[in-house]
């Protein structure tokens, strides 16, 4: 966890577990941010950073720079994703890369394997600090603080459900909160991890590093897979399945009543197959757990699925809050 952050929340009403926090004072406000202490960004920059980026990621880039944000998966050259990132435009010549912190050495590695005969540079950013909104006012205070700070030092995104994502300097960590505080209070990790399953949004981890086409994990549904601006690393086998192929693995919304923590890359069961799934990610929820996870469609469709094995807890499958094409579950043969 950042150092800077490690200062804010080292107090009796805080509390933290690893590098996510998990206790906080009672809300003042029904607008809250999130410390989002388990991210890091890897920047882009210099004058061929775009396109870099649009020859090693699945997104398009000329999107990126229309829409501010979209999610972005640097494939192996079987078309597996090694890294899953949101991709940030942060300014003309360079981009935010938002992971997992656990899954960022190996993706910087990745990205500088490529890189070499790039006019670009690809770097850790240690001292980029990032907070999640949500609730009435996030849009508002979003707006504000891009007002006041401005794109050359603060970065506002967009989340489904009007949230907002907002990375910053440390040196600035005093003035924004001031501002956040004065309209929000200070929420746990798990609210928003929650908030992102519930909007179907993936994330790989070091258990689920290179398990999943981006296909198999919704991606192209959330604009991160572009099939028409030409090459990538793994694009041949990306492109094959959604024009020639059949996905048998898409990734599901869910419910599971149990006091046991899903963890990333655990196995789903039925009676009869023990490989039926993986979970992706979870988030606690009264009584149990919301989770994001791959499954076989056939098995899906038909079966009741199991945590673990088959005597493990039920999933109760809910609806994705976005539709996908039923072509793809079609064979092309």
């Amino acid at each position: 966890m950042n150092t800077h952050w490690v200062k804010r929340l080292k107090h009796p009403e805080f509390e933290l577990e690893g590098n996510r926090l998990i206790k906080v004072p009672s809300a003042e406000h029904s607008t809250h941010y999130v410390p989002l202490t388990d991210y890091s960004i890897i920047s882009v920059t210099g004058p061929d950073a775009h396109k870099f980026l649009q020859g090693q990621l699945t997104c398009d880039l000329n999107e990126v720079d229309k829409l501010g944000a979209l999610p972005g998966a640097h494939c192996n050259i079987k078309g597996h994703m090694h890294s899953l990132y949101q991709v940030m435009r942060a300014s003309d010549s360079g981009y935010w890369l938002r992971i997992r912190t656990d899954m960022a050495d190996n993706a910087l590695t990745l990205l500088k394997k490529y890189i070499i005969f790039s006019k670009a540079e690809a770097t850790l950013e240690p001292d980029l600090i990032g907070i999640g909104l949500h609730g009435p006012d996030a849009t508002e205070i979003g707006d504000s603080l891009s007002a006041n700070f401005g794109i050359a030092h603060l970065l506002v995104t967009e989340r489904p459900g009007a949230r907002r994502e907002c990375w910053f300097h440390s040196r600035l960590m005093p003035q924004v909160l001031e501002l956040v505080e004065q309209h929000a209070s200070v929420a746990e990790r798990n609210d928003w991890e929650r908030l992102e399953i519930d909007a179907g949004i993936p994330e790989l981890s070091p258990a689920t590093a290179e398990a999943f086409i981006p296909q198999m994990t919704n991606l192209q549904a959330l604009k991160g897979v572009s099939f028409t601006k030409g090459c990538y690393t793994g694009q041949e086998i990306v492109t094959r399945l959604q024009h020639r192929g059949q996905l048998k693995k898409p990734m599901y919304l869910a419910e599971i009543h149990t006091h046991e923590t899903p963890e990333p890359g655990q196995t789903l069961a039925t009676q009869e197959k023990d490989n039926a799934g993986q979970v992706v990610r979870a988030a606690h929820i009264p009584g149990g757990y919301r989770v994001l996870a791959v499954i076989v469609k056939d098995l899906a469709d038909s079966e009741t699925l199991h945590l673990g094995n088959s005597e493990g807890p039920e999933l109760k499958l809910l609806p994705l809050p976005y539709e996908l094409d039923p072509a793809l579950f079609q064979s092309k043969r």
